[in-house]
């Protein structure tokens, strides 16, 4: 019968077939099995272990009479603590009355006799069995095992899938088998499809067969069916997400010979770990970061199921969530869609990746079209997360008391994501520059043959795949900077609150200083792509390590020379307009100083890029033309 099944899903798949004929054997198969039921008996007897007995203490958790034994119990140690004090503080004055210390000390004795007896009577009596909550027991204990399972289902599918598709992929290039199926008629999307599903076969087995008792156990801790089938939801996307992410890394990753699956791994499971932290400790969903939170499946886990994360200090507030002011965390529907619609978003483009990179070991992960759309996306998701209605409440450390709530303006909210929006961007803005600047061949092609194609110049710097990537950075950095321009030009109207200015508000004095630093960054940014363009047109193999520690030098040698000669920004500002952070000498500089950097900046892009076309054209030379300038 397993047979048939494997040959019915080989005319939907061949390459699911392949890959449950190898995984799909008695022994493998039984092995999970064993596993799965097992791990499942152990759990239950492990929480069984609690199980109240005869001798169920008068004062546990579900003892009705608990209480009333505390109550008896909890006055006596305050007591005790006074009246020890008020015996020491009599003791060391001399002219204390001996009644009244002898007073003390029988009061002392009568509550220490009297605490002896109480525990003595709690020691050796025990909670009757009648009086034993035991429907409240065994909630509580189906919900431990709910929630035991549930993190043992994220671990395993994300961290054992992640190293098993990796390391098939490893396999695969090591037996040379991965060109064949490169060049197997099926398409990207059906190989792709296949891999994610049979590689992990084992890992679904073991899961698959936990679901009975994890929905049984969440039935009956009274979690409603519709948020455990959320839970599955949003952990199928999740796992699509990193096992499409696993296999992309697996394709870029093969020169790390045999570690590639242990690196993804452990990246995988160190994820899961910080995430999981923030879900349970950090729950400030206002900043322009969200989406990365939510790749993870632990910030929804809480949120669907917070009576069985009750023992964590904080509550979730998803519920307070907002995405361009519209109140997508009002219901768990919301919720849901905003996580999927994330999750669609970067899984769409990690397959765009896989589709490119599966049938041309070299290909870049995306092309230059994809590039606009990618980032005027991302632009999107991190400015949607940054506008939101924002009160925080300030409390003292330990204490109840809050003396009352902080109101945030979109200005000071966009104020403070500010930081945020700008480092991840420039990580994108420099992915985008390695992935887009073609290498010496790629260039060299399009230089000689450019002229045989009907495009017209701009089209194809624009446009094509192997044409220097400059212009293409340059509009990747006007879509992430025009939105930032947008508020810095129109902030005095978007006082949506009516709250007064803060410390965090960008005047009309610090405008203009802004916008310049907004100025530099982009021809900064437009440098450092020339840059990196010109060092991968060299003739070494190491170009890219060469392009790399180039950039790395101009970044950071600079301000750090400049920091060891003691030169700061606050005495010499001057100086630093003509570094590689010239940000911080923005603020306490002339304008004739600041706009001369910009012209020497300027002139020096303008530089670069005229020997960067001189090169161009030598490259764009055939060989025949070249021999013959010789003679």
């Amino acid at each position: 019968m397993m047979h048939n099944f494997i040959d019915r899903v080989g005319d939907w798949n061949p390459q699911l077939m392949r890959e449950l004929k190898g995984r799909l054997k008695i022994f493998y198969v039984a092995i999970a099995v064993t596993i799965s039921l097992v791990g499942q008996l152990l759990l239950f007897l492990y929480q069984l272990q609690y199980f109240p007995s005869e001798k169920y203490s008068l004062t546990a958790k579900y003892c009705h009479l608990r209480q009333f034994y505390l109550s008896q119990q909890k006055p006596i140690y305050p007591q005790l603590t006074s009246l020890r004090n008020q015996l020491a503080n009599a003791r060391r004055t001399k002219t204390a009355n001996p009644e009244f210390i002898s007073d003390l000390q029988t009061k002392i004795h009568n509550l220490e006799t009297q605490r002896q007896s109480l525990t003595n009577f709690l020691r050796n009596n025990y909670c009757p069995t009648d009086q034993i909550n035991m429907q409240t027991w065994w909630r509580d204990h189906w919900e431990y095992i709910f929630l035991t399972l549930s993190v043992v289902f994220i671990f395993t599918l994300l961290v054992g899938g992640t190293y098993l598709l990796i390391n098939n992929l490893a396999q695969e290039e090591k037996r040379g088998t991965l060109n064949f199926i490169r060049l197997s008629p099926q398409s990207e999307n059906s190989i792709v499809v296949g891999k994610i599903l049979g590689v992990p076969i084992l890992i679904y087995t073991i899961v698959l067969l936990a679901i009975p008792l994890h929905i049984f156990a969440g039935i009956s801790a009274n979690i409603p069916i519709s948020y455990i089938l959320s839970f599955y939801t949003i952990l199928t996307a999740c796992c699509i997400f990193f096992y499409s992410l696993a296999l992309l890394f697996g394709l870029f990753s093969r020169g790390l010979s045999g570690f590639q699956p242990w690196l993804g791994a452990g990246i995988m499971l160190l994820f899961l770990i910080v995430t999981m932290q923030f879900a349970f400790e950090a729950n400030y969903y206002n900043n322009a970061a969200v989406w990365l939170r939510f790749l993870s499946p632990f910030d929804m886990t809480k949120y669907l199921f917070p009576h069985v994360f009750k023992t964590y200090r904080s509550k979730s507030t998803l519920d307070e969530l907002l995405f361009f002011y519209l109140p997508v965390g009002k219901t768990l529907l919301g919720l849901v869609i905003v996580n999927l619609l994330n999750y669609g978003f970067w899984n769409y483009w990690v397959w765009q990746g896989l589709k490119r990179r599966f049938r041309n070991p070299n290909a870049t992960m995306l092309n230059k079209k994809h590039s606009y759309l990618f980032v005027a996306g991302f632009q999107i998701i991190m400015w949607g997360f940054t506008l939101q209605n924002y009160s925080k409440r300030y409390c003292y450390k330990g204490k109840d008391f809050c003396p009352g709530n902080f109101q945030f303006d979109v200005n000071q909210q966009i104020a403070a994501n500010f930081p945020v929006i700008i480092f991840f961007n420039v990580l994108l803005l420099f992915g985008l520059i390695a992935i887009l600047s073609p290498h010496r061949q790629a260039i060299q092609d399009w230089a000689r043959y450019r002229y045989e194609r009907f495009n017209s110049f701009w089209q194809d710097i624009i446009w094509a795949e192997k044409s220097p990537a400059q212009v293409a950075v340059l509009i990747n950095i006007l879509l992430v900077t025009i939105p930032l321009l947008t508020w810095i030009i129109i902030a005095p109207i978007l006082n949506f609150n009516g709250v007064n200015r803060s410390k965090w508000w960008i005047g009309n004095s610090d405008r203009i200083t802004v916008i310049l630093g907004l100025i530099f960054f982009i021809i900064l940014m437009t440098i450092y792509s020339t840059i990196v363009q010109r060092m991968l047109l060299m003739k070494t193999s190491k170009r890219s390590l060469w392009a790399v520690s180039t950039i790395g030098a101009l970044m950071f040698l600079p301000p750090i020379i400049l920091g060891i000669l003691k030169i700061y920004p606050q005495k010499y500002p001057t100086v630093w307009l003509f570094s590689t952070f010239p940000w911080a000498g923005l603020e306490d500089s002339a304008m004739i100083a600041v706009f001369s950097a910009l012209i020497v900046e300027f002139a020096a892009l303008v530089l670069l890029n005229f020997n960067l076309i001189q090169q161009l054209k030598l490259l764009g030379e055939s060989a025949s033309k070249a021999l013959i300038s010789k003679v």
